[in-house]
């Protein structure tokens, strides 16, 4: 059953990072008038009532005083029913679940009421989607993007008092992602169409479409155990013999770490810390630079890159080993808090592109992810592959340098790109000679390409396999053997 989101708009806080924007109304939602487009403005009928009194005055005319107050009235009775309809619609959102996995069908419902004692003549009312979801690159409608619309999202409805109508559709999720659905705008006016009326209706939701799994006949990432002993910085597997300390039960820990005697002298729970004692587990460095993943490769070679890392860290968890995802990618979920969706608008036109999801952000700030155990660490960084997209900001190289001292020290790297430039190939070689376990996955169809990038990495005493399919995947995992 859908989950039906009835929460009023004026409850909620202004979009963030748009202080000017205007916020929701008293009546729960934002509204602004506006003169239709090549009509008379209010300036232009005030001088053109004077005008047909000063010539009733002036020649006697009645037929002229008479032509001005029918004017004036028919100019007053339509913005009142302008404003009367536009005050007199309420709309409630109703959508199913929001956190899906690829291939999922997302039902939509927005009720739409006329709460007024008016029938209202016409209303006008569409769901905005993100139109780069549903269009390809060439323009016209997909039915293979990211967002399959099944159903209408627009219509054009005839309200009486306390009449009920439906807008539905669905969507068919065919890529992973962070999409915004809605808000509902609404247009109304009069019959002369001299007034018209634009409103939110129903505030968004956003989609979270979760990356494919596809599980992996064989995977070794584990580093080989250097000669010496080594200082452990971070914590991966645990040695039950050699108890290094006590401390509150988190989600996830096993019945067998908690603490009883602890627990019964404080009342809650507490877990058990051990010693580590081996060196496991992957960081995962996904490169999503525009320009080592051109737009002629996309969207299939982006979608292959974070597949790849979600069946290799879906693998890592099932393995009970540390995970932990680096990317210059950019987060969508971030771009929307920051951005935001602005809602001060005096056209249609104006109304849909302002209350569209953002495309542009100019934040350089890395994604990174600890490595970690568990399903808490794992859930992070499935949402986190699902929310990435190509930016234009941190280089592979820059993202290295930038994100070194955040990166899990006792775990193996394992790079995820389409292309290396002789910058990022400098940076991986560095990281190699200063005791990283560096693995490369060259996300690359061509053999001409993959040549050109994996050979000074194999000459720096770096691992490169190269993945050309998404058929290929459980296969590539096989010769993943670092150090």
């Amino acid at each position: 059953m859908a989950d039906r989101n009835a929460t009023p708009i004026s409850n909620l806080p202004a979009p963030p990072g748009r202080p000017n924007a205007s916020v929701a109304s008293a009546d729960g939602v934002n509204e602004v008038s506006e003169e239709s487009q090549g009509g008379v403005g209010w300036l232009g009928w005030a001088a053109g009532f004077a005008l047909l009194v000063l010539l009733g005055m002036l020649f006697g005319a009645a037929l002229w005083l008479y032509a001005a107050l029918a004017a004036l009235g028919m100019l007053l009775l339509n913005r009142y029913l302008a404003y009367t309809w536009s005050q007199s619609v309420v709309a409630v959102r109703a959508t199913g679940k929001l956190e899906v996995e690829t291939g999922a069908t997302v039902p939509v419902e927005i009720e739409v009421r006329n709460r007024g004692r008016l029938p209202i003549a016409w209303l006008l009312a569409e769901d905005l989607v993100p139109r780069s979801a549903i269009v390809s690159h060439g323009g016209a409608r997909s039915r293979h993007g990211a967002l399959e619309i099944q159903g209408e999202r627009l219509r054009v409805m005839l309200l009486k008092p306390g009449q009920t109508q439906f807008i539905r559709y669905s969507l068919k999720c065919h890529r992973r992602g962070y999409y915004q659905i809605g808000p509902l705008v609404l247009e109304t006016g009069d019959l002369m169409g001299f007034h018209r009326r634009y409103r939110i209706g129903a505030v968004p939701q956003y989609l979270m479409v979760m990356p494919k799994v596809i599980p992996l006949s064989g995977f070794d990432v584990a580093s080989r155990r250097p000669i010496g002993e080594v200082r452990i910085r971070e914590r991966m597997m645990e040695d039950p013999s050699r108890l290094q300390g006590i401390r509150q039960w988190q989600q996830g820990d096993s019945l067998r770490q908690v603490h009883w005697a602890a627990t019964a002298r404080t009342g809650t729970l507490h877990s058990k810390i051990y010693e580590q004692t081996s060196v496991v587990g992957a960081t995962l460095v996904v490169d999503l630079h525009e320009k080592t993943n051109p737009p002629q490769n996309e969207p299939m070679r982006s979608e292959l890159a974070i597949t790849m890392a979600a069946s290799i860290a879906s693998a890592l968890y099932e393995m009970n080993q540390p995970v932990g995802l680096v990317s210059n990618g950019r987060d969508a979920v971030d771009r929307i808090r920051t951005s935001g969706w602005a809602s001060d608008f005096r056209t249609r036109k104006i109304a849909r592109q302002q209350a569209a999801m953002k495309a542009e952000d100019d934040r350089l700030r890395p994604v990174v992810i600890g490595a970690g155990r568990g399903p808490l660490g794992f859930q992070a960084i499935q949402r986190q592959l699902a929310s990435l997209e190509r930016t234009d900001g941190l280089t592979l190289a820059e993202l290295l340098i930038e994100a070194e001292s955040r990166i899990a020290r006792d775990t193996s790297l394992l790079v995820i790109a389409q292309a290396c430039d002789p910058a990022s190939i400098v940076a991986l070689v560095g990281l190699s000679r200063r005791g990283w376990a560096v693995s490369v996955i060259l996300n690359v169809f061509d053999a001409t390409e993959f040549a050109n990038s994996a050979g000074p990495l194999i000459s720096g005493g770096i691992a490169v396999m190269q993945l050309r399919e998404m058929e290929q995947i459980p296969e590539v995992c096989r010769q993943v053997v670092l150090r």
